[in-house]
């Protein structure tokens, strides 16, 4: 079965959701934390996934496989192997192909939030299986500031202006979390939740919010997913 390489910032990094749903496709995947090391190429590898985390792309004393990602990264675009990067991987994603990152240059997005599609995602052979709008799950304090010279922007929301994009002809970066559900939430800790409530979102009302719009969460995340999939399957 082909296989994504799967990139985790964290020892308890994992696809969630998703990895079902690419299972379902023929879709294998191969989870590895950074810190345990990370292959010299994407040889033998069918597609490239690059999962969220703490740091900016950039702030490679704090997680050191940062290089090696960008590297690979890199690699994708070149190669045109199929990448799907979400939140920092879609941050890395903008950050490696010449765009900006920055630390709370707009406000912060906790928990369920509408996105929007812009009119290429019409047209595009990923985002157009999502409806006009939808809700997705945040956690994030950084944003894409600005987005390489070629880049197709696919989806934004209120806070952010850049939620989801393309780059090259099957690399794309999202900011929000499709791997993520009501029931995931649930599980965040004391930690998460402090910092959450930090920004202004009140945790009761972030569960409230992510448990009534869950249905309507799952049924485009599983679409983005398979469809996905099938492209890295070529279909």
């Amino acid at each position: 079965m082909p296989t994504a390489l799967v990139i985790g910032h964290s020892a308890k990094a994992s696809l969630r959701r998703l990895g079902p749903w690419f299972n379902g496709q023929g879709l294998d995947y191969e989870l590895r934390f950074g810190g345990d090391g990370l292959p010299d190429s994407l040889d033998g590898y069918a597609a490239l996934v690059v999962l969220g985390g703490a740091p900016l792309p950039y702030e490679d004393d704090k997680f050191p496989w940062l290089p090696a990602t960008r590297a690979l990264t890199r690699e994708a675009l070149d190669r045109h192997i199929p990448m799907l990067g979400i939140c920092l991987g879609g941050q890395l994603l903008a950050y490696v192909g010449g765009g900006t990152v920055e630390h709370r240059k707009f406000k912060p997005e906790h928990g369920i939030t509408p996105i929007t599609l812009d009119a290429a995602a019409a047209d595009d052979p990923l985002f157009s299986v999502l409806p006009a709008t939808f809700p997705m799950t945040e956690n994030h304090v950084d944003h894409i500031t600005s987005l390489p010279d070629e880049a197709v922007l696919l989806a934004h929301s209120d806070r952010s202006p850049v939620q989801g994009f393309r780059l090259g002809p099957n690399a794309w970066g999202l900011q929000f979390h499709p791997e993520i559900s009501a029931a995931n939430i649930a599980e965040w800790d004391a930690d998460d939740i402090r910092d959450v409530e930090a920004d202004g979102f009140p945790w009761a009302e972030v569960l409230d919010r992510d448990s009534r719009y869950d249905e309507e969460n799952t049924r485009p995340s599983e679409l983005f997913a398979r469809r996905f999939a099938d492209i890295v399957l070529g279909r």
